[in-house]
């Protein structure tokens, strides 16, 4: 196989790389677009982990490009530093200044000096999580938690609203944790989020393809009453099956308003066990507070006019290929691929461990809630109905 030439990438296609990373397009379809092998597209890509860097510009008070002209001009006419200074409006340390730096009064080149400055300020800064270890650790403790970098942040926010110092947004850990080379945070703490991939990814695409049959006398979301949609009123549950190997699978339903998880043990994907199971698990929550559920289009629930009758809890179906529309159960999916990863058999999963799963995702705080959490706003909608 002839060997393809090795490229330099100009910053116009590396630019066009990042666009495409955002838009979701994987390392191969970028490649593809430049005929190249992924690797070589990984390899600039990986460098921040995945986090595009930021673009660079030039300080407004910094010497242009022009400017050191006139200087190589002016030290060629034999002008002192002071009178090349009084020419450009500059103050003659900073004439001085460039001129000794960059070569001296003989070898100073206007092209070289300006690319010198610029080469120069790549210096990177000091991470806040490098200069102040106590909040590192902090950070590294909710980590371990599962808590999101996001989540961190407005905890943070919440709990020390008085020193900035204990203050860092989501994005100075999430590079701290994608970009080793910062040393704030150790690379073991990346089995901790969410998606434990090695780079960061964008989250412009869904994994849910395909239809999943028809169901017949399906009510379409499109009849749900608005308070549901707008999530005023609490007692609204969005739910659906996480698959795992051999068949096995658990039904995960979140409440819309308090963002609540339940998971429910399902023996088989057949409607009948997964209605049966539902059933079950209406039965321990009072009347009030599971009013309706909102589905997708899988046969599971195909019995779905069984439940309505054992429960008198409505239910709604989304539009074919739409998860979106169940965006809280979809965020709540993914969340739980922490827990169990695919390909991993849930029928081993006791009911008691799918309890605990839920409280530490009910535990943690929320940004959509003001960084309160979903036990807090759901324990209070219970009291309020005692």
């Amino acid at each position: 196989m002839k060997r393809r030439p090795n490229i330099r990438y100009t910053e116009e296609q590396k630019a066009l790389m990042w666009d495409r990373w955002k838009k979701g397009d994987s390392m191969h379809e970028i490649a593809a677009y430049f005929d190249r092998y992924h690797a070589s597209i990984g390899g600039i890509l990986a460098k921040t982990g995945g986090i595009r860097p930021a673009v660079r510009t030039r300080s407004s008070l910094s010497l242009t490009l022009p400017e050191r002209e006139e200087i190589s001009r002016g030290l060629v006419a034999g002008s002192s530093f002071r009178v090349i200074a009084q020419s450009l409006d500059r103050a003659p340390s900073t004439i001085s200044r460039e001129v000794n730096r960059n070569g001296g009064i003989r070898r100073y080149r206007a092209s070289d000096a300006d690319q010198a400055t610029w080469d120069r300020a790549r210096r990177p800064k000091t991470c806040k999580l490098v200069a102040n270890r106590a909040l590192a650790r902090i950070v590294a403790r909710k980590l371990q938690l599962e808590w999101s970098p996001e989540q961190i942040a407005g905890w943070l926010k919440n709990s020390y609203p008085n020193d900035e110092s204990y203050n860092v947004s989501h994005e100075i850990i999430y590079q701290s944790l994608f970009i080793q080379a910062r040393g704030a945070l150790k690379k073991e703490l990346l089995q901790h989020l969410r998606r434990t991939r090695a780079m960061r990814r964008s989250r412009h695409h869904t994994q849910k393809t395909g239809t999943h049959g028809q169901i017949s006398n399906a009510i379409s979301i499109r009849e749900r009453p608005a308070s549901v949609e707008e999530r005023a009123v609490p007692g609204h549950w969005e739910g659906d099956l996480v698959f795992g190997s051999n068949n096995s699978q658990i039904a995960t339903l979140v409440e819309r308003h308090t963002r609540y998880v339940m998971l429910v043990k399902v023996a088989g994907k057949d409607t009948e066990t997964v209605i049966n199971a539902l059933i079950r698990h209406a039965h321990k929550l009072p009347e009030e507070l599971y009013q309706s559920l909102t589905w997708d289009r899988g046969k599971e629930l195909a019995d779905h006019k069984r439940f309505t009758l054992a429960t008198d809890i409505k239910v709604y179906f989304c539009d074919p290929r739409s998860p979106w529309q169940r965006g809280s159960n979809e965020n709540t999916n993914g969340l739980l691929r922490q827990y169990f990863p695919k390909g991993m058999d849930i029928s081993m999963v006791s009911q008691a461990k799918l309890n605990g799963v839920a409280r530490r995702l009910n535990e943690r705080p929320r940004k959509t809630l003001d960084y309160e959490t979903p036990a807090d706003r759901f324990n209070q909608c219970v009291a309020s109905i005692g």
